[in-house]
């Protein structure tokens, strides 16, 4: 193994192992889906959208555009209003079994389109991306920068699956929702937090 590919493996952990809004919403579905091929939408569509933003990163797209002010201040504005009904709708979950019913029926294009905000307007997950990964990015070239870039997305898809096999578990242990209950209202407390910080930024 590669001394890129080592590089790449812990720096990615040390960039997804922070729990934040994609997670919590992979690990509740994980919890809350009766079957775990049904969480596989929202598994695979926050593996994809996080290849997405590393592959931008390393290549340099992502920094020409985030160069831009306005575009910047747009995103973070979307990603503190979808932090706010992200984390309304994260608390107002209760896994007592009737409304864990209706979580279940989620429908898949629902799950993705959820899995894509959370992946996609959180503007720190975006700016720890591009600062860190592409950043440490630029030190390799040619087959190097490959395995970099490789391990890192590797990593990233892992987790998520771990994630929800994780969240299954609970689910499977927790049958009354109690502690998911919990997991939820500190997962919302935690999201509002974050898009508070985006709000202090933003004036600041």
């Amino acid at each position: 193994m590669s001394i890129a590919m080592i590089h790449g493996i812990v720096l990615a952990f040390g960039l997804i192992l922070p729990l934040g809004a994609q997670n919590v919403f992979v690990f509740q579905q994980g919890a809350l889906q009766p079957r775990l091929y049904r969480v596989l939408p929202v598994v695979i569509t926050a593996a994809v959208c996080d290849t997405l933003l590393i592959a931008l990163a390393v290549i340099g797209v992502s920094v020409v555009v985030l160069t831009i002010p306005m575009l910047q201040i747009g995103l973070f504005i979307i990603g503190f209003f979808f932090l706010l009904y992200m984390g309304w709708s994260v608390w107002n979950t209760s896994s007592a079994s009737g409304d864990k019913e209706k979580m279940e029926m989620m429908p898949v294009r629902k799950q993705i389109v959820f899995a894509c905000s959370v992946s996609l307007l959180n503007p720190h997950a975006i700016l720890d991306t591009i600062g860190v990964i592409g950043t440490n990015s630029l030190q390799y070239s040619g087959a190097e920068k490959v395995a970099f870039t490789a391990a890192c997305i590797i990593v990233s898809w892992l987790w998520f699956i771990g994630l929800a096999l994780l969240g299954k578990m609970l689910g499977k242990l927790d049958t009354n929702g109690k502690w998911m209950n919990r997991i939820n209202k500190a997962s919302a407390i935690m999201i509002w937090l974050v898009a508070l910080y985006i709000a202090y930024q933003l004036i600041g």
